[in-house]
């Protein structure tokens, strides 16, 4: 049977795609299992430790998660030299990276520490606090090593180094299971310190990721004699200013998107342990599904900056639809499973039967957004491949801010429907930034076909 040329180049594509996109899938699920370990782990203390874990993480990630986001400029300057085979430009970025991680770090480290005394006007309940502050203050001294393992992640994705950043992951969560064990329940002579002690092997599982890393880099520059070691150590403030340009709209893009989660989970403090723990159990599995089209996502900007960076932007386009393929279908079998076996997905988490029944709801309506979820993911990865990262900011700061949260603020405490309602909100905005983004990929392919433009243009020019 003879197949249409697109066809053709998408089943080119879909093998190198699956080749670079699972080891990332990979290490994606291993970054959301430890936090999927921590809130089983101390799920067996008590409700109220897992709506500590959940406030603490999210609280800490709206801020981290923004000095994560401006390191998002690796993906775009390293994917672009590397294509065009200049190595010296990809360590470069990398040194930058580090650079801005040390500039970064005590201000935020600042801004989490700052904002402790203001928790308690925030109407979470008083248990759910007690725990959540010494879990937060663990949390934050594990933030530098956390944008250091950023650095290192984006810069080898970028050349394809992907194993090393899965291993990393993975073994990093059997740092966090053993540190877990002893800190929570206090084995081997340590003290219980339950969602406190969880905070401080989370830090030192994150250490051990920016450690390994560093590590590969250096027996990968030695072993191939790429040059890393001689590059200038000279602080260039023109190449800091090019990854900050395409870094500070990516940074607010996924600051507001995590926000809007962590701005609901405050939200849901104020309701009942309950239904903060269902949320945070939804949120967990929700967000488990979501790193395998994130993993796509980044193998799909790599591939489509290398595209652009060997000035192929026929390339570029198509192995952006086969990444949105890849983690729409992935979705859609999400959505099938949460529909399908909601209780057994809970009782995994816990047996609580008022937290069952609240997740069970949550389910339905996480089940309806799954693939609107991977569209925008995956979109948002190959536009940041073309040097685009300012169109999903936009959309994910009207979509998530200006309608996914007040809708479902108003369907949570002004027609009480509790944490159901606020859920409903939050996926009504998830829908319409899903939608929009793919059409923004449809009329930026139909853009790098007509105009073929360089390497350059591309990334400053979006």
């Amino acid at each position: 049977m003879l197949l249409s040329p697109t066809i053709q180049r998408l089943r080119q594509e879909f093998r190198p795609m699956l080749s670079l996109a699972w080891p990332v899938v990979m290490a994606e699920l291993g970054w959301m299992a430890m936090g999927i370990v921590d809130t089983m782990m101390v799920g067996r203390v008590s409700a109220e430790a897992i709506g500590a874990v959940s406030i603490g993480s999210v609280l800490f990630f709206a801020v981290a998660i923004f000095g994560m986001g401006l390191l998002l400029g690796l993906d775009t300057l390293v994917s672009h030299a590397f294509g065009a085979g200049n190595l010296e430009e990809c360590h470069r970025s990398l040194l930058h990276g580090v650079y801005l991680n040390l500039i970064l770090t005590p201000p935020l480290m600042a801004l989490i520490w700052l904002s402790i005394p203001w928790m308690d006007s925030w109407g979470i309940h008083p248990e759910v606090l007690r725990q959540t502050i010494p879990f937060l203050k663990a949390l934050t001294w594990g933030l530098l090593p956390l944008l250091l393992y950023a650095s290192f992640r984006r810069y080898l994705q970028a050349m394809g180094l992907v194993k090393p950043v899965m291993f990393a992951l993975i073994t990093a969560n059997l740092v966090n299971v053993i540190g877990n064990w002893i800190l929570i329940f206090g084995h081997l002579g340590a003290q219980a310190m339950g969602a406190e002690g969880s905070g401080w092997s989370t830090c030192l599982a994150r250490i051990y990721m920016a450690s390994s890393l560093l590590l590969y880099i250096l027996y990968h520059d030695r072993r191939h004699k790429t040059g890393l070691l001689r590059i200038p150590l000279k602080l260039s403030l023109e190449h800091l200013q090019r990854l900050l340009r395409l870094g500070f709209p990516a940074a607010l893009q996924i600051t507001l998107e995590v926000g809007v989660f962590a701005a609901a989970t405050a939200l849901v403090g104020r309701l009942n342990p309950a239904s903060l723990a269902a949320h945070q159990i939804v949120l967990n599995v929700a967000s488990l599904t979501f790193m395998v089209p994130l993993g796509v996502a980044s193998a799909g900007a790599v591939r489509v900056g290398q595209a652009l960076g060997r000035r192929d932007p026929v390339a570029a386009g198509h192995t952006g639809w086969t990444a949105l393929l890849l983690g729409t279908s992935f979705m859609l079998g999400a959505a099938l499973t949460f529909l399908l076996f909601p209780k057994t997905i809970l009782e995994i988490f816990t047996f609580e039967p008022t937290v069952i029944s609240t997740g069970i709801s949550l389910l339905f309506v996480a089940a309806f957004f799954q693939v609107f979820d991977g569209v925008q993911v995956v979109a948002t990865g190959v536009l940041r491949g073309a040097g685009d990262t300012r169109t999903p900011m936009i959309c994910n700061l009207v979509g998530h801010w200006l309608l996914g949260l007040p809708v479902g603020y108003a369907l949570c405490f002004v027609w009480d429907l509790g944490v159901v309602g606020l859920w409903i909100g939050l996926s009504l905005g998830l829908i319409a930034v899903g939608a929009v983004l793919l059409g923004v990929w449809s009329r930026k392919v139909s853009s790098l076909k007509d105009k073929g433009k360089g390497t350059h243009t591309l990334v400053l020019g979006s």
